[in-house]
């Protein structure tokens, strides 16, 4: 009898083992196309992956914060376009499954805090003038949170430089401060070691792009 529950103690274990395995396998090959994807409808694709994903892996938060990234990666390609009407619905989307990667995290890490940072910015970009006071301010309370804790997050600095590099002169920002803050940031990226191969490890590429560019 000992010889039988033995051996389905090891048949559960193998299978066990398998799911996390395709688990891994499935996550480390959508998080990859982050970086090859360039459109909207590009990242949504992603985000509805990483979705179904997070249907399935309930006791895990990396799916739902993928999702919440892919959410923003597509409204940060919106902006650009110009097409900010609908910000509001993809920080909706964004923070929907930002909920649900806390919901299992029990509260925000450094991680969560700066994707929501991200989706108040969007939601900012709607009309700055009105919303800076309520977005604005909520945004940058959520970069302090992520500071906190962790800061030698080097996706803290990385937004930070955005923030200041896209922020006019007579607003305490340029491209020369940004720049100077992106180098500050591809340091930390260079001493950074992710908690695991799915743990979030965007940004440097970034980095990269804005330290080539002229500071004026």
């Amino acid at each position: 009898m000992k010889k039988y529950l033995l051996s389905f103690a090891f048949a559960l274990m193998s299978l066990t083992v398998f799911a996390q395995t395709d688990y891994e396998k499935v996550m480390t090959e959508k998080i990859a196309r982050i970086e090859t994807c360039k459109t909207a409808e590009d990242f949504q694709a992603l985000a509805n992956d990483f979705g179904r994903i997070n249907a399935k892996e309930t006791k895990e938060w990396l799916p739902a914060y993928y999702a919440a990234f892919a959410c923003i990666q597509k409204g940060r390609v919106m902006m650009r376009e110009g097409k900010v009407k609908d910000l509001d619905n993809v920080a909706a989307e964004a923070e929907k499954y930002l909920f649900g990667a806390t919901s299992v995290l029990k509260g925000d890490n450094a991680e969560t805090h700066l994707l929501r940072k991200m989706s108040y910015s969007l939601r900012l970009m709607v009309n700055p003038q009105q919303r800076y006071k309520t977005n604005g301010t909520m945004a940058e309370a959520e970069l302090k949170a992520a500071e906190q804790l962790q800061p030698a997050n080097p996706r803290v600095a990385l937004i930070k430089a955005e923030d200041l590099y896209f922020t006019p002169k007579q607003f305490g920002g340029s491209k020369a401060k940004g720049i100077a803050m992106f180098k500050e940031a591809l340091a930390k990226f260079e001493a950074y070691t992710p908690k695991s191969a799915l743990d979030p490890n965007w940004g440097k590429a970034e980095a990269e792009y804005f330290i080539s560019q002229p500071a004026k």
